[in-house]
């Protein structure tokens, strides 16, 4: 029998089938990237949400920062509004109250302070030296003038070393408020008075400083606003209208230099200011 033309190789042995073990590391892999994808966004989400909650905080912290900025300005604005100085304004209250007063030979300023008397009446300051003729001579009694209108006026008493006089008229005029605050060098102030006669005059200027007088234990406060003879006994008056000292001297042969008794050393020897 001849050999048959071809020759039959086995079949090759088929492939063992795939481990289980390399899926399982595949899947595994897999889940690990996935975790890891998810927690990276978990953990970008948180770090968005802190931003954002600290954005939140700077905003409202920024929010209260400007509201708290916002009322100092408005309160600093109404401040500076209150403290404007305003002399024409304060002239206009004043001048009411504000008399030229003749006493014998002597002429100068008295004005009305305080409430009005029970009796209807006013009372009123000025300057010792003013009245220190009539007084001295033991009359009582001197006359006021505003606007050429005429009334009279009785010395109620007197202090010769602070240079203040208490007068009271039977005229119903309205009472200049003084102030309980010291006043300030630098702060403007208004004169009013009746220098050389000239009633109803008004000057204005600053606080220049404190001062004692050699061989009085008094302080005084210096002013510049002009003042001359006529003038002693009339009110210094500040910004809000309030009387901070009696105008009294003027130094000589100098210019914007003039003196006033602080008010409040006037109201305790006289009270009468309230």
């Amino acid at each position: 029998m001849s050999d048959p033309p071809f020759v039959y190789a086995p079949p090759p042995p088929s492939p063992p089938p795939p481990r289980r073990v390399g899926r399982t590391v595949v899947l595994v892999l897999t889940l690990f990237v996935l975790f890891g994808i998810a927690g990276g966004q978990t953990f970008l989400l948180y770090d968005l949400s802190r931003d954002l909650d600290d954005a939140r905080a700077q905003a409202h912290a920024d929010a209260v920062a400007a509201s708290a900025a916002a009322e100092a300005v408005a309160s600093r604005v109404a401040e500076l509004e209150k403290a404007a100085f305003h002399p024409d304004q304060i002239a206009a209250a004043a001048l009411p109250s504000v008399f030229r007063v003749k006493a014998g030979q002597a002429s100068g300023t008295a004005w009305v302070v305080g409430k009005p008397k029970s009796d209807g009446g006013a009372n009123m300051f000025t300057n010792f030296h003013v009245v220190e003729q009539v007084w001295e001579t033991g009359g009582r009694s001197v006359s006021i003038e505003h606007k050429q209108q005429l009334y009279r006026a009785t010395i109620v008493k007197v202090d010769k070393d602070l240079d203040v006089a208490h007068l009271e008229t039977d005229g119903k005029f309205a009472g200049l408020v003084v102030s309980s605050a010291e006043v300030r060098p630098g702060q403007p102030v208004v004169v009013v008075g009746a220098p050389l006669g000239l009633d109803s005059s008004v000057t204005t200027g600053v606080v220049s400083a404190f001062r004692k007088l050699e061989g009085t234990d008094d302080t005084y406060v210096q002013f510049d606003a002009p003042i001359n003879p006529g003038n002693s006994g009339g009110p210094v008056i500040n910004a809000q209208g309030q009387v901070v000292g009696i105008a009294t001297a003027k130094i000589r042969n100098a210019e914007g230099i003039g003196l006033a008794i602080p008010i409040g050393q006037a109201c305790q020897l006289f009270p009468i200011c309230s």
